[in-house]
Order: C-alpha cells, then sequence, then structure tokens
C-alpha cells in the first residue's frame, strides 16, 4: 500500500496524522510511506526521512496512481477541484455545514472516496482516533488567558510546558479576582466526561480555576437560568444528531445575565448540529477572540476550528499513536481491522447516494 501524506493548505495547521517515530513503525511493517514537505509542520522533512520515508515536495500527491492513498487532517487544497484518490482525513461532510456539499462534489466529479476520520468509529460510535482532548485543553487555556488578560493575539504555537507555565501565571489573577469580587469567577464545562471536556477540565484545574462539569444527565431538560449565572462557558459537546441549543441569541438579552465567555470547541457553525448558535463567523489565531455587537452585557467569542494545533506536537503525537495500529490493521486485511474503516466507506456511500437522490429529485 502506497500512502502519500500531504502538506496540509490551511495556513495555521502545524499538526501532523502521522508523526516521524511511527512513519518507522509503518516502514518496517511494509508500507510505502511518502511524505511532503512543509514548513509549517511541527515535525521537519528529515525526521521522516531518517524513519524511511521518501521525502518529495508539497502537492505531489496529485499526480501519485489513482489506486494511491492520500493521508491528511483538513480539506485538501482547492485546486485539483476533482479527487479521484481514495483520501483520509477529517471532511466533516455529513453534519450539514455549507462546505459538505462542496466537498461531496469534488469526489463525485473526480471517481475518490473519502475515509472520513470522524467516522473512524468502534462498534458503539466512539471515535477511534480523535484531537478532542488537546482541542478541549487549548480551548480552556484561551478562555482563561482571555479571562486573565495575558491572551495577546497573534496567538502561534506553543509546547505544553510553555501553556502550562502561562496557566500558572492565572493563578494569581484568579486568586485577586476571588478577594476583589468575594467569590470564584464560575466556569462551566459542558460534555464534561467526553475528550474535549476532559481537556478543558484539567487546564483549568492547571490555572487553579473552580470548574462545573455538566454531562447529558444535567442538560434534559436544560437548567437555562443556571447556565447563564456562569461566568465562562467552554462548549465541548460534538452531537451526532440536531439538538436543542444551549444558548440562544435571546438568552443574551436575559436580564441579570452573567455569562461574558463562549469558548465553543464544538464549532458547529451552520450546521443543524450548532447548539450554541449566537455567533455568525469563527475566530482564528491572528484574532482568537471575537466580541458579539448587540448584546447588552458584553458576550465575547472564540471559535477556532482548529484548537489542537497551539500544542502541535503533542496532540500530533497523541493522535498518530492511535491511529498508527489502524493503519496497520487494514493492511494486513483482518475481519477486525476492517470493520472501523467500513463504517467511515459506508458513512461516505450513504452521504454520496443520498446527494444523488437529492439531485434526481
Amino acid at each position: 500500500m502506497r500512502w502519500w501524506m500531504r502538506h496540509e493548505a490551511r495556513q495555521s495547521e502545524r499538526r501532523a496524522p502521522i508523526v516521524p517515530e511511527d512513519a518507522r513503525r509503518l516502514i518496517d511493517a511494509g508500507f510505502d510511506l511518502v511524505v511532503e514537505t512543509s514548513s509549517r509542520r511541527a515535525f521537519p522533512a528529515r525526521e521522516y526521512a531518517a524513519a524511511g520515508c521518501r521525502v518529495v515536495p508539497p502537492g505531489s500527491w496529485t499526480k501519485a496512481p489513482s489506486g494511491d492513498w492520500v493521508l491528511g487532517l483538513g480539506e485538501p487544497p482547492a485546486e485539483p477541484w476533482p479527487l479521484r484518490h481514495r483520501h483520509v482525513f477529517f471532511g466533516h461532510a455529513y453534519r450539514g455545514r455549507p462546505a459538505g456539499a462542496a466537498l461531496l462534489e469534488r469526489f463525485a466529479a473526480g471517481g475518490g472516496e473519502l475515509l472520513d476520520l470522524e467516522h473512524l468509529v468502534d462498534g458503539k460510535g466512539a471515535r477511534l482516533a480523535a484531537f478532542g482532548y488537546w482541542a478541549g485543553y487549548a480551548g480552556a487555556a484561551l478562555a482563561v488567558l482571555h479571562r486573565a488578560g495575558l491572551l495577546t493575539p497573534p496567538v502561534g504555537p506553543l509546547s505544553r510546558p510553555e501553556l502550562d507555565a502561562s496557566l500558572r501565571l492565572c493563578r494569581q489573577s484568579t486568586r485577586a479576582g476571588r478577594a476583589v469580587s468575594g467569590g470564584a469567577v464560575r466556569v462551566l464545562v459542558t460534555g464534561a466526561d467526553g475528550r474535549c471536556g476532559r481537556g478543558a477540565r484539567d487546564a483549568l484545574a492547571e490555572a487553579d480555576v473552580d470548574t462545573t462539569g455538566w454531562g447529558p444527565q444535567d442538560t434534559a431538560p436544560l437548567p437555562r437560568g443556571r447556565l447563564l449565572a456562569h461566568d465562562v462557558l467552554i462548549h465541548a459537546i460534538g452531537p451526532d444528531h440536531p439538538v436543542p441549543p444551549f444558548l440562544t441569541r435571546a438568552d443574551l438579552g436575559v436580564p441579570g445575565r452573567r455569562l461574558s465567555l463562549l469558548c465553543d470547541v464544538s464549532c458547529d457553525l451552520g450546521s443543524p448540529f450548532d447548539a450554541v448558535p449566537v455567533y455568525d463567523r469563527l475566530t482564528n489565531w491572528d484574532r482568537p477572540v471575537r466580541r458579539l455587537p448587540g448584546t447588552g452585557r458584553p458576550l465575547d467569542v472564540i471559535a477556532i476550528d482548529n484548537l489542537a494545533t497551539l500544542l502541535p506536537v503533542e496532540s500530533s503525537r497523541d493522535f498518530s499513536a492511535a491511529l498508527t495500529p489502524h493503519l496497520l490493521a487494514l493492511a494486513t486485511g483482518t475481519t477486525s481491522g476492517q470493520e472501523p474503516w467500513e463504517r467511515s466507506q459506508n458513512a461516505f456511500r450513504r452521504a454520496t447516494a443520498a446527494r444523488a437522490a437529492r439531485r434526481v429529485a
């Protein structure tokens, strides 16, 4: 099996789906792994070359034989428009987002196939390789730093020791705030027991911030008044079906609302799955925080859809360690090894069949 790990088109992306030490495992198992160079990736090309990979210029995958596999994290560059290979990346193509339909058009035009990493799941629907923990950690860290007045844009990639050092600086601000206000800043994490929620709670603990965690049992029905009585909401739920909104524009006009900062880790903007439909555009690393206009009491929003790239080395190593065994299992052709990939493949086929049916109708 020849795999091409492509250069990521997104300017802010620093992560890699496979890190050099796991590339060596794949090479030793008989993989032909070709790695495109990238000036932005947190792992230099020489480390992949030392692992036994063939290193090629960015964009080389477009000329690869159609039977080769292409591995990435985000969507490929806009050109070439038709996608004729079998691709593995996070497409987010089936969640009703506006870009999802265009992505499926590209595969239809080229005859390729998407094995979306979002749908590489076990028999219970749990993702087998994900960045959720580090997305939650990064999102909560940015929220704490902003609240403490220590977030200075633009924000660039950090190591975890660097980020944790900044969070420890927040402890002084947190303790001072308690002394002035007579109480702690109230932070709520929804989806507290999931990957994102656990990461968020660990970052908040590093900053010595008291945290309330809500799981499904705490939100059915949603205690909206209690939600609005918190200062900060870390929204760390990524539902697989539409759910009633946790926060609406109408809530922002409720008298006495205390909530002043939303960090939306899920970033389902424009999708039926969006549970916090109060903002109309994402934020980014150049401008990580945006204040919503016309909300009475201010509400700041952090909504960066690749949060884990704040910690590119740690998040990539965790993800690569989780993904590599499934790449090896795919190559062996065993039934158990194929099943997760078949689930992802079936999700693509259902989506493309539904798309074709809509076009006929």
